[in-house]
């Protein structure tokens, strides 16, 4: 009876909104499975793009996992994390961000049964990290080093490795031509890691094979003034002056007061600030300096200054063109134009302005330093050049990758299905349940290679089978294995050069098999909604502000 008459506890505010329990868990599994199946067509070298229309009328056509998972306004909490996860994959590894997201949403598919039927989440949770310590030493054991090649035995490898990227691309159709061009602009940095230091410039026109790589540096012409077409266009072995600082006549500021008791006194003032920028350009012509590039404004004085001494120059150059010249061409930005000395310059084998499509470029090749690389990308459509770009980046991060920890894996689903076979023949070792939740992860890696064969039409049971008996084997020949695109058959991806860094798949696995495991482990999400009094409050308090806040113009005070 007492506790009948016990009064109710309201702990949150009303209007909060909580759900918890399996039902919540269950709800967390579908929103991921959907945000799954948006992205899982656009596997593999015959993947679909997806067309993205934003609310600023900006059309995308992509079908990089992390570019579409950045674009769709994802507002369920649980499938945000499939966002975080393509995006640290991106940046990572940059490519295999569909794979991620697809493995992901796949674990927690198989394990949904599993919690319909009342187990415990942290039961699968830690089956799934056994699974997922397994499947990585699985794949640093199959991996194959490429290190202690000859230099060109090296490119050729890692070639391979940026077309089995590319090929999934929408400029999978010139992989090859693509994947040597990313191969020279990697080699051509060296070690440095900075990414910025390969340019990408875009000029929509002429079609994909009209691409170029400058083994230097290449940026749009900038404005210029009258007199800039008189400047020479092409110099050899020319000194470099690399400027961030305007040159241009300035006038005095107009809140400054001077006091002439003569008026002849105004003409001085007038010829101190002509001097000022004539002794700046006279020190850039004496440091014996042919092109002059600056931050900032190059005015039309300077311009037709610089046109008479035969000296190019160029104003507003972007910030990261300029260090790129800098890092390449070994000169240092200057802040003034004092005491310039010959170290501060830099140097080019050849500088010319050259006319691709449209644009007008200016191009500095056979750079001592060498240590940056500009890829010029043509082609038809705006966005198709914008996708080009990003199937580039991937690329390019692949290969950095692979130099790096110099070991590849099979692809085209071959390594999937080998780590599959050894799992399942290590669940059967384990007693209790977790040799289920274990067969289920199992399970779950097979989604790639069976959606390689659904996005190529082929029919994903019967190569699946063939696959699964290839890799039975007990010989271990069949371990490389994989899906041959072109014939729906199953081929030995490593023999046809269908490669990716280990390091690709193990951020995949690690990623995903986190992602499942976190919104397992999630049982309750509560929602606190702003109370719409408070809300209410709020707005009356600035109608208040808006009408009585100012008194100072309004009636006058009693």
């Amino acid at each position: 009876m007492a506790s009948m008459m016990q009064p109710q506890i309201i702990l949150l505010k009303e209007g909060t909104d909580t759900s918890q329990g399996k039902a919540q868990l269950l709800s967390n599994i579908n929103a991921v499975t959907a945000v799954g199946d948006v992205v899982r067509t656009t596997l593999g070298p015959r993947g679909m793009d997806k067309l993205i229309h934003d609310d600023k009328g900006s059309v995308t056509i992509s079908n990089d996992g992390a570019t579409i998972m950045k674009l769709l306004d994802i507002v369920h909490p649980a499938a945000k994390i499939l966002v975080d996860i393509a995006k640290s994959q991106d940046s990572e590894v940059g490519d295999g961000t569909t794979t991620v997201v697809l493995l992901a949403a796949e674990f927690l598919k198989e394990a949904k049964p599993f919690v319909e039927d009342g187990v415990h989440s942290q039961n699968l949770i830690r089956s799934y990290r056994t699974a997922s310590t397994l499947a990585i030493e699985k794949v640093k054991e199959l991996a194959v080093s490429i290190e202690g090649k000859s230099v060109e035995e090296k490119k050729g490898l890692l070639a391979k490795c940026a077309a089995t990227t590319l090929s999934s691309k929408l400029i999978g159709g010139e992989k090859e031509f693509f994947a040597t061009m990313v191969v020279d602009a990697v080699m051509a940095i060296g070690n440095d890691d900075r990414l910025n230091l390969i340019g990408i410039k875009k000029v929509p026109g002429g079609n994909m094979r009209d691409s170029f790589l400058v083994d230097g540096v290449a940026f749009k012409k900038t404005f210029s003034y009258a007199g800039f077409e008189q400047q020479p266009k092409k110099f050899l072995n020319p000194k470099i002056l690399l400027l961030n600082i305007e040159l241009e006549l300035k006038s005095e500021k107009e809140n400054a007061e001077i006091r002439l008791s003569d008026p002849s006194q105004y003409q001085s003032i007038v010829d101190a600030e002509w001097n000022i920028i004539y002794d700046k350009l006279d020190k850039c012509v004496e440091s014996g300096a042919k092109v002059v590039l600056s931050r900032l404004a190059i005015g039309d004085l300077a311009t037709q200054y610089f046109a008479d001494r035969d000296i190019f120059c160029a104003g507003r150059v972007a910030e990261e063109d300029l260090n790129r010249v800098a890092a390449a061409a070994g000169g240092t930005v200057q802040t003034s134009v004092n005491n310039i000395i010959s170290e501060v310059l830099g140097t080019c084998e050849i500088f010319e302005e050259k006319q691709v499509g449209g644009e007008r470029f200016n191009i500095f090749s056979g750079c001592p330093s060498g240590r940056t690389a500009t890829i010029v990308l043509r082609g038809g459509a705006d966005q198709f050049i914008e996708e080009a770009e990003r199937s580039l980046h991937d690329a390019i991060m692949i290969v950095r990758r692979a130099v790096k920890n110099s070991t590849v894996v099979p692809g085209g689903g071959a390594i999937d299905m080998e780590i599959s076979k050894y799992l399942r023949q290590h669940s059967r070792t384990i007693a209790g349940k977790s040799q289920l939740f274990i067969n289920s992860y199992a399970k779950a890696l097979e989604v790639i290679p069976r959606q390689l064969c659904d996005n190529a039409g082929f029919d994903a049971t019967d190569v699946l089978n063939k696959l699964r008996q290839k890799h039975a084997m007990q010989s271990g020949e069949g371990a490389s294995y994989g899906v041959d695109i072109n014939t729906g058959g199953i081929a030995d991806s490593y023999a046809n050069f269908v490669w990716e860094p280990a390091v690709v798949k193990i951020n995949a696995i690690n990623a995903a098999t986190e992602a499942a495991c976190l919104i397992l482990s999630v049982d309750e999400t509560v929602k606190n909604p702003k109370s719409e009094s408070a809300q209410g409050d709020a707005a009356a308090g600035a109608m208040g502000r808006g009408r009585g806040g100012g008194r100072g113009r309004g009636m006058r005070r009693r």
